[in-house]
């Protein structure tokens, strides 16, 4: 009998809150009638939203407040930022994100809540009607200045995290939320935590991202092969401006897709996708294939000359160790590919800025290791710059100015950033703390470098996909230290090659994700 009760009651809610999709969530409502009515938006140019509402609170065993939510089921990860429109008023006004059991005003929930004056908690209503409890349904976590909310649910263990604007990610806690079924509410809400007044925020960088196993763990030389892998989810194409941190999906897919260049009109991406090279507006819209010519089985290694009129590219061919790939040049607009590596494996990685050669990350003799190559556009034997270098090597990539080669090694036990000068002398570690650190981008200015970030349970010369990253910014011309200016989904594929855009403003990335209906 309570289990057809919870049908009809789910029934009823179900046709009593009307259909009114919002952005990426299927309904925007009132929780528990609250006194003034809430409200959402979403600017679609901006990829922002804008929620208001009232209520007395979320707490003990009925809440009030305003909710966007839609429906999810089994793991997800939720991340968004967040800001209240105006400061001042109650100071525990608060906003963040919620998993309901229903939109009943009773439901069963487990809220990530950041309050007006600082204070962040995790807390819960672990059965239907309960009391919420002060403790013991609750986590406090006192931190100033929120910014990025994360509520992420494993199982039946959720997770909160939090971070200021350009920090990690730190987690506020965790609970298991045994009894919810697995079929909930996800979403946004507002509460004023007063009955006479409605609060706003603002938020934006909004992903819902449903995840792999822990155990995934993809060979990242598969991962470069054309064929897209079994069971693995879409990906979205991003745009992000580097000083706000405002991010922007401009393509979606079910497939996969990687390794966005910014093409030199500042107008258009590249990317790879099924052995194919795609155009396609910073806008969005429809792709246009590249003609590579005979080079079909392309891979996520291609990138533009600093005068914008040549394409290099990987692509793989038959019968040939660690899976053919090879480098080759063509014009931009398209044509017949030049071949410049004979010997493979090879991945390109960066052009000289003087357009005479390219530097390649490949395999040259019987140990395996990884190691920077430089190889002349016109002809003549390759260099090896990293020859008595210790562990893998990737990721190189000569500065705007031809002075430094940059790249990525892992001498010590943790991949880290470094840069040499363009014979291979003169190395010199620039990053050092306990992340893998990846793939330098220096920007077109010379004055930023860009990294994508593994976290350190990641083995060193690894770079899966599908996994917790950040995307890290460093000042080179100027003091200062690293700081995040992305959290996401993602990894090999992401940020692989050069993704500027000529005006060093703006960055391209993938992020890993099932792909999201709108």
């Amino acid at each position: 009998m309570k289990f057809i009760s919870f049908l009809l009651l789910m029934f009823f809610y179900s046709i009593g809150f009307a259909q009114n999709p919002v952005g990426i969530f299927e309904n925007s409502a009132d929780i528990g009638k609250p006194k003034l009515a809430g409200s959402a938006k979403y600017d679609e140019l901006a990829q922002t939203y804008t929620i208001k509402g009232g209520g007395y609170n979320i707490w003990f065993n009925r809440d009030e407040f305003h909710y966007l939510y839609k429906r999810l089921k089994g793991d997800f990860i939720l991340t968004a930022d967040f800001a209240f429109s105006k400061v001042g008023g109650n100071g525990h006004k608060k906003v963040g994100w919620m998993i309901r059991e229903s939109l009943d005003e009773q439901a069963a929930s487990i809220n990530a809540c950041a309050h007006e004056d600082g204070l962040v908690v995790l807390q819960w209503r672990p059965l239907r009607g309960t009391f919420m409890r002060d403790p013991e349904d609750e986590i406090f976590f006192s931190k100033k200045n929120f910014h990025t909310v994360q509520l992420e649910r494993i199982g039946k263990k959720v997770t909160m995290s939090v971070s200021s604007r350009g920090e990690p990610l730190q987690i506020v806690g965790s609970h298991n939320m045994s009894d919810m079924r697995d079929s909930v509410y996800a979403g946004l809400y507002i509460c004023s935590h007063d009955p006479e007044v409605t609060e706003e925020a603002t938020v934006w960088n909004v992903r819902i991202d449903k995840p792999v196993p822990s155990t995934y763990h993809p060979n990242p030389i598969i991962l470069r092969s054309l064929k897209p892998l079994e069971g693995v989810m879409g990906c979205r194409l991003e745009i992000m401006d580097v000083l706000d941190g405002k991010r922007k999906v401009i393509r979606e897919s079910t497939g996969r897709f990687e390794a966005p260049n910014w093409m030199p009109d500042g107008k258009n991406l590249l990317y790879n996708e099924n052995g194919s090279i795609y155009k396609i507006s910073i806008d969005g819209g429809p792709s246009e294939k590249l003609n590579t010519g005979t080079a079909t089985r392309n891979n996520n290694d291609h990138g533009i000359s600093f005068d914008g009129k040549m394409l290099a590219i990987s692509s793989h061919r038959d019968g040939l160790p660690g899976g053919g790939s090879s480098v080759y040049i063509l014009p931009l607009e398209g044509g017949a590919p030049k071949l410049l590596t004979e010997k493979t494996p090879s991945y390109w990685h960066g052009w000289n800025p003087n357009g005479k050669d390219v530097l390649v990350i490949g395999q040259r003799d019987s140990s395996k290791i990884y190691n920077v190559i430089k190889v002349p556009v016109n002809g003549g034997p390759e260099v090896l710059l990293t020859k008595n270098t210790k562990g893998h090597v990737d990721g190189a990539e000569y500065s705007p100015d031809g002075k430094f080669i940059y790249y990525n090694a892992n001498v010590s036990g943790t991949m880290q950033i470094w840069r040499m000068k363009p014979d291979g002398t003169g190395k010199e570690q620039l990053t050092f703390d306990e992340y893998h650190n990846w793939f330098p981008h220096i920007s077109p200015d010379g004055k930023w470098m860009v990294i994508i970030s593994f976290p350190p349970e990641i083995e060193p010369s690894s770079h899966p996909s599908y996994k917790r990253v950040m995307l890290r910014l460093l000042p080179l011309t100027t003091a200062g230290g690293v700081r995040v200016i992305a959290n996401l989904y993602g990894g090999q594929g992401s940020l692989n090659v050069p993704s500027w855009s000529p005006d060093s403003r703006r960055i391209a990335f993938v992020s890993n994700s099932e792909k999201t209906e709108k």
